[in-house]
């Protein structure tokens, strides 16, 4: 496995594996790589015949009073992983490399990014369609790979693709969870053992709205209030949201019926989590 600082170097190496007729699949990620991460790397692995991961803690997605400095980052674990399940090259530029002091040209999205976490980070959004469309430009993957439990943003790479006509297959993959139901997060790793404790009433909270679908409740608005009841039943939590959207317009409805995003947003301390659920036909 190859490890390159520079956007010459990666498409260099590109161009000679297209050269050669084959397929690239493409990981973005901020570093600092759990299991969750480690699914896409494999499904990247199983798809494509050679797999770029990009190591990169973008400054563009933080607000002012968020975790950008204190974020975790190990980027020698990070390759001793990508290297067991086979990628072919990690990309792991500094922002002065994929930001020239000058920058200013932005890819903003307008409807999808209003709701759920675009309502609470307000650039968020913009900065994760910036440098996902630079990391497409830069490396231009047959596929690239997003996990579900970042479902909105998800949805948002999706329709940035669809719009901007990008010639890429988004994938989505599954949450990958902890054995006691929490959604694997880099953040995770912020939480003290009482707060690891507290942090479960998400996964709590997420199995019973899932089953109040499944049992056949299709009101919004009877399985938020029961699932912030149930938020709301562990002090140490604070919400920030809990929304039932469409799937694909991420906009607030009424009834939940294929395709529904139900996703929160909760502190547990200072620590903000997200995890949600999917209704499918």
């Amino acid at each position: 496995m190859e490890k390159v600082y520079t956007i010459k170097e990666v498409r260099e190496q590109v161009k000679a594996w297209k050269k050669e007729g084959l397929s690239v699949g493409l990981v973005p990620t901020m570093g600092y790589l759990h299991e969750g991460h480690a699914s896409l790397i494999q499904k990247a692995v199983e798809q494509n015949d050679k797999v770029v991961v990009s190591v990169f803690l973008n400054p563009t997605q933080f607000g002012p009073t968020e975790d950008l400095e204190a974020y975790p980052r190990d980027f020698e674990a990070d390759c001793k992983l990508c290297e067991s399940i086979g990628a072919a090259l990690v990309f792991h530029p500094e922002p002065s490399e994929m930001y020239a002091s000058d920058f200013c040209t932005w890819v903003d999205m307008d409807v999808l990014s209003k709701t759920l976490c675009g309502k609470s980070r307000p650039i968020h959004f913009r900065g994760v369609c910036t440098v996902v469309s630079k990391l497409f430009n830069i490396v231009t993957p047959n596929r690239a790979y997003f996990g579900q439990k970042d479902a909105q943003q998800l949805a948002i790479i999706r329709r940035m693709v669809r719009d901007l006509n990008m010639d890429i297959e988004i994938v989505g993959c599954p949450i990958v969870r902890e054995e006691d139901g929490l959604a694997k997060s880099s953040r995770n790793t912020y939480l003290n053992e009482e707060e690891r404790k507290a942090a479960l009433i998400l996964s709590k909270s997420v199995a019973l709205g899932k089953k109040m679908v499944a049992d056949g409740e299709t009101s919004a608005a009877v399985v938020k209030e029961a699932m912030i009841k149930k938020i709301e039943s562990e002090p140490m939590a604070k919400i920030d949201y809990v929304e039932a959207v469409d799937g694909l317009s991420m906009q607030p409805v009424e009834e939940i019926k294929a395709p529904a995003l139900v996703a929160m947003a909760v502190y547990i301390g200072k620590t903000r989590l997200i995890d949600n659920f999917i209704v499918e036909e």
